[in-house]
């Protein structure tokens, strides 16, 4: 079960989110991309605390495209450093996992 993944992101805009998310999916890292927002953010920047406004992407991916998920996110993401996090999924529907190992891009794409 633990080939499957869920990556976090946040935008400063849900323009920026919606453009992510239909990136990866065309790319075929990501099988689905939901947008969450707006959120408040409450975080140390340079020296300053910072609160402000975003919107969450939850990417639905595998662990093996990670790497070029990660470089893909960074490409597409107006932050200098942004949030990138992935955890395992550790359990899921069954025909929902089968439904997204169809839609990812395999090794050999």
């Amino acid at each position: 079960m633990e080939e499957y993944i869920q990556v976090f992101t946040t935008t400063e805009s849900k323009v920026d989110a919606e453009i992510i998310a239909k990136d990866l999916v065309m790319m075929r890292l990501a099988g689905c991309v939901q947008i969450i927002g707006p959120i408040v953010s409450t975080f140390w920047w340079e020296g300053n605390v910072e609160k402000t406004e975003e919107w969450i992407c939850f990417i639905k991916s595998k662990k093996e495209l990670y790497d070029e998920l990660e470089t893909a996110i960074k490409r597409l993401h107006p932050y200098k450093t942004p949030e990138i996090i992935a955890i395992p999924i550790v359990a899921g529907n069954q025909e929902y996992l089968k439904w997204l190992r169809t839609e990812l891009k395999t090794n050999e794409e």
